[in-house]
């Protein structure tokens, strides 16, 4: 009988789960490890959780800026001597609870799925116990929730133990008054006036939901604007809106110290300026969980942030041992996290696998529109590192976007001057994640914007936006523009 591989997996949020899922069907002997609850921060305090409340918040946001527009009527019994009530509003216990319901079934449903796939899951932190053994297996220790341990041997490990929110020093979150991404579901009430330190992905999705959800919000960005590593473009549709929508956007502002003073929270700016407000919500970034794994000892080699470095199947510098998801800096998020994971099982397991390519990956900023964007960026043709031609259509030009009273947002596509094969692009818009998906598959496809020009779309349809976009880049191509 022919020996079964055992693959020991150290983590089980997205880049962990869909390795176990792939390894399993391999026929391998798969363990997962896992200390908080299948499907990781992605599923419990990251992405699942903050995509329920934005779905909330996005309801109440489309409700409030077109009901008048679209001829709604609603019935306000406000005495006209009192300020006009908001027509919406939100019961944030309520929201909460079933944030938090949503994200718990959903890492059942994936245990569910682990489990029947035929791995084993284990209940502990895991970390590596030495270097390989001389017939190139390697040793995984768990140390269980009640302090009990078990030795794992394995052919090959897996770390894909994410990270964790960044905190600065004179800003510790309390889980009260001062809060990290990981903490907000447990607000029982609407923040009066919330100040959302880090204008990244992270920071702008919450500032701009819990605007939306009826706080009055200040988002500090120590940059010149909001969003600093999206298209500029979409960047700065964003900022006008959220200006547009009664946000305090201090640009160029850096926070050096938040402090709880009684009931309320002082914010003080590298410059000295002080603000305050109800709540504070620390959005500054996230630290690879790396401690505490016998990393280094194994001959696992990090990078100066702290992450593990990986090549393009994910292995690292230990012989048998790969890595996937936020722990390698790669990018931070579950879609790549998880193709990582399918790569170093397929890799490791002998079966057919293309490198990770981040030039075909889609993402999405889940604001309020959402920009969404795949392959080479604004950024990468202004830099030189790809010829390329672009037109930049808004959605105020369209009919479907005229019926649902869309007045932000447009379609962005990149092209190669000769061939014309898309090689990106960006839409900002309501839904744009759904959006972006024909960009994707012309992205990865090699497809040209003729192609894309000459693909039916339903009129009318915000996705004819892209079609039109496709269809004039084709035009001056072959008019010589």
């Amino acid at each position: 009988m022919e020996d079964v591989t055992r693959i020991v997996i150290i983590g089980g949020g997205p880049g962990g789960y869909e390795a176990a899922l792939v390894a399993a069907q391999l026929g391998a002997e798969v363990t997962v490890v896992d200390c908080d609850g299948l499907g990781g921060a992605s599923v419990l305090t990251d992405c699942v959780p903050s995509k329920t409340l934005i779905a909330t918040a996005e309801v109440m946001t489309t409700f409030d800026s077109s009901y008048r527009e679209l001829g709604i009527v609603v019935a306000d019994d406000t005495p006209p001597m009192e300020q006009p009530a908001r027509v919406v509003g939100v019961d944030l216990a309520k929201v909460n609870r079933r944030v938090k319901r949503l994200a718990l079934a959903q890492s059942h449903d994936i245990t569910a799925a682990v489990t029947r796939a035929g791995a084993r899951v284990v209940r502990g932190r895991g970390r590596l116990e030495g270097t390989q053994a001389l017939d190139g297996s390697r040793k995984v220790v768990v140390t269980m929730p009640d302090g009990g341990e078990e030795t794992l041997v394995a052919d090959a490990v897996l770390i894909a133990t994410g990270g964790h929110p960044r905190e600065l020093p004179d800003a510790r979150p309390d889980g009260e008054r001062i809060l990290n991404w990981t903490q907000v579901y447990d607000l029982t009430e609407l923040p009066e006036e919330l100040i959302v330190v880090g204008s990244g992905v992270t920071g702008a999705e919450f500032a701009g939901a819990y605007q939306a959800l009826g706080s009055k919000v200040t988002l500090v960005s120590s940059r010149d604007r909001v969003l600093p590593g999206e298209d500029p473009d979409a960047a700065a549709v964003l900022e006008d809106v959220f200006r547009r929508r009664g946000m305090n956007v201090m640009a160029r502002s850096r926070a050096a110290s938040a402090k709880r003073v009684g009931d309320r929270v002082e914010v003080t700016l590298s410059d000295g300026r002080v603000i305050t407000g109800t709540h504070c919500l620390m959005a500054v970034g996230a630290v690879p969980n790396t401690t505490g794994l016998g990393l280094e000892e194994a001959g696992v080699k990090l990078r100066e942030s702290g992450h593990i470095w990986t090549d393009k199947v994910s292995r690292t510098t230990a012989p048998g041992v790969y890595a996937a998801g936020d722990v390698t800096g790669v990018l931070a998020l579950a879609s790549v996290a998880a193709m990582q994971g399918r790569i170093a099982m397929y890799h490791f397991l002998g079966s057919a696998v293309a490198p990770l390519n981040l030039k075909t990956v889609s993402a999405n900023v889940f604001t309020d529109p959402e920009i969404a964007t795949v392959g080479y960026s604004q950024a990468d043709v202004d830099a030189g590192k790809i010829d390329a031609r672009c037109v930049k259509l808004p959605l105020l030009r369209n009919p479907r976007a005229k019926m649902q009273g869309i007045r932000d947002g447009f379609v962005k596509i990149f092209c190669r001057p000769g061939t014309g094969i898309v090689v990106g692009g960006v839409v900002v818009a309501p839904r744009a994640s759904e959006l972006i998906h024909p960009i994707s598959i012309a992205v990865d496809n090699n497809l040209t914007v003729e192609q894309v020009a000459n693909a039916f779309t339903v009129y009318p349809s915000l996705s004819g936006s892209i079609a039109e976009v496709a269809r004039q880049l084709h035009t001056r191509k072959t008019s010589g523009g």
